[in-house]
């Protein structure tokens, strides 16, 4: 430890021995006195004193970083020094390859921007919810222990004698729900709707608290994946006129979106301000150094920081307009992490297969009856379906944030009843979803228009194959649960497999090397798993809108008999659906 602190010392000694009274001023603090936005206006080269003395010191630079690896010291110390090496390596010119004024080609997973214009901003922050804030994540925690441990929907939906008795089973669940959630968040006032079953009065209150719970899931889809769907059953029946009769409680309003937040408050010029686009960007690292990161977020935080205040008003203050600008960047952060798979699927179909003339071995033709396909497809055809398939799935994750509105409009709307029937898969809520089917048959003609289209063009809502709006949500939602996966097992046969020499052996011997195995996994998935099969019979696969990604869960669950599923093993892969807990 002595020498430890004398090692400091000197260090300390050293660094700062040609600083100045003047030059040691309160405001170049922390990371500033190594990193600065702009250049030195006292050096006529742009350079400060602290990279000048870091080029003229190399092996007491050496001495500090491996003092920095070897204690581990503070995260914002590193970052410091990682931060001043890498402005001497750019004036020494180590990094003019990777960091040349070459203007870099978008991230495919980054909004282009086209994104970014005023009117495509204002119509996307009408289906962007805000962000909970602090005080309203406690009733996310109730709503979530609640849901948890109801039983709502087996005890609801099931086959009655008569409907009398059904009607009361939903108002007996219904009012133990709201009951629990009124006692956790104020005993006085559960109680009171206990003795006298007043939830009349506290119509607000319940519709506060589960809009904050349908307002989170849209922001997390991977949370809630069990209880978003007793919650919205709980009010399609709230909503239902025999329990509205009798509970006199409507709980349902709108999702509070930063659109109309926004508007409500006099602040929706923002969405037109020109540095939006600054404030509300996701940053990629690809191949950045964590300096040029840690500025590309500094300079995203002033915007918001400048934006929030040049708005801010008696109506709305700075920190909820902060949460409207977090909001949009996490669509931004959504779109990137739900169509960031899509995208690269195409880029590897387009890379590695000829839609005109197909490498041997690498066909992708496919024929009704062989290997379970209930397709019939030349190379070219197989090609073109693949690509328009994913082209599709591409556009319902760009869209899903709106879907999402549409649907619970479809789901929620008491003039447009369920029924319960038996799908073959238990009983199911069965709804006509007329929003939700007219967004789909929009996407399907923009995508029809960019490609010729190959296959069926049914679109199967409110029927036994996706009985309602919420079934259609959740099977989309699971595009990058399937194509993740595999995109994640192909980059590490480029990196991480191809590095141990025992694994790089197998994949030689097995499949004739790195490039051959990726092409075979490729080719099989986009040939098996786009082959409408998965289902019982052809109208509930083939190629359908819905039957096109039935066959690709098909192939999912059959990667345990493929020969390249060790592969898998050795990339990480565990699943492909993930965990159900919260």
């Amino acid at each position: 430890m002595h020498y430890n602190n004398l090692f400091l010392s000197t260090l300390f000694f050293f660094f700062f021995k040609q600083k100045t009274a003047y030059e040691m001023l309160r405001s170049l603090v922390g990371s500033e006195m190594c990193i600065r936005d702009s250049l030195d206006q006292r050096n006529p080269a742009g350079r400060s004193t602290t990279v000048d003395f870091l080029l003229n010191h190399p092996l007491l630079v050496a001495l500090f970083a491996v003092y920095l690896v070897h204690f581990r010291v503070d995260r914002i110390i590193a970052n410091i020094f990682s931060g001043c090496l890498g402005r001497c390596a750019l004036r020494l010119g180590i990094l003019e390859e990777e960091m040349d004024d070459t203007p870099a080609r978008p991230h495919p997973a980054c909004p282009s921007s086209a994104e970014f214009s005023s009117e495509t901003i204002i119509e996307r922050a009408k289906y962007i919810p805000v962000r909970l804030f602090h005080d309203e994540r406690k009733y996310l925690r109730l709503i979530r222990s609640t849901l948890k441990v109801s039983s709502y929907t087996d005890k609801v939906d099931a086959v009655f004698a008569n409907q009398s008795k059904h009607v009361k089973t939903k108002v007996t669940e219904i009012m133990a729900a709201l009951s629990s959630l009124a006692i956790a968040t104020n005993y006085q006032i559960g109680q009171q709707i206990i003795e006298d079953g007043s939830f009349g009065k506290h119509c607000k209150y319940f519709a506060a608290v589960l809009e904050v719970g349908r307002r989170y899931k849209i922001m997390n889809p991977e949370k809630m994946r069990d209880g978003y769907g007793k919650l919205i059953y709980i009010l399609q029946d709230i909503a239902a006129p025999e329990v509205q009769e009798m509970l006199e409680c409507e709980c349902l309003r709108p999702i509070k979106s930063v659109y109309d937040t926004l508007v409500e408050a006099g602040a929706d010029r923002m969405l037109a301000d020109p540095e939006i686009a600054v404030a509300t960007g996701e940053i990629v690292s690809g191949r950045k150094h964590r300096f040029q990161i840690d500025k590309e977020i500094k300079h995203k935080e002033a915007a918001v920081e400048r934006l929030s205040k040049r708005y801010r008003s008696r109506s709305i203050d700075q920190e909820e307009l902060r949460q409207c600008l977090y909001s949009i960047g996490d669509n931004n952060a959504y779109l990137a992490q739900f169509r960031t798979p899509v995208d690269k699927m195409m880029a590897l179909l387009v890379q590695h297969f000829d839609p005109e003339q197909p490498e041997p071995g690498y066909e992708l033709s496919i024929q009704q009856g062989a290997g379970g396909s209930r397709l019939s497809h030349q190379h070219t055809d197989q090609f073109n379906y693949v690509l328009q398939s994913l082209m599709l799935w591409r556009e319902v994750m760009h869209d899903m944030f709106r879907m999402w509105y549409l649907a619970e409009a479809d789901l929620l709307d008491p003039a447009n009843p369920y029924s319960l029937e038996n799908t073959g898969q238990g009983l199911q809520r069965m709804q006509q979803c007329p929003r939700t089917r007219q967004a789909v048959e929009d996407i399907l003609a923009m995508v029809k228009d960019k490609c010729e289209w190959v296959g069926d063009q049914t679109v199967h809502l409110g029927d036994t194959n996706v009985p309602n709006a919420l079934i259609f949500i959740d099977k989309y939602n699971q595009v990058p649960r399937i194509l993740n996966p595999i995109i994640v097992t192909l980059e590490a046969i480029d990196t991480s497999l191809v590095k141990d020499p025992d694994i790089l052996a197998y994949i030689q011997e097995s499949f004739n090397g790195p490039d051959q195995l990726k092409k075979m996994i490729l080719c099989d998935f986009f040939r098996l798993g786009f082959d409408g099969s998965g289902a019982d019979n052809f109208f509930e696969a083939g190629s359908c809108i819905d039957g096109r990604l039935t066959s690709a869960w098909n192939w999912c669950s059959q990667l345990d008999q493929k020969p390249f599923y060790p592969i898998f093993k050795l990339a990480g892969f565990t699943g492909f659906d993930g965990d159900f807990q919260d």
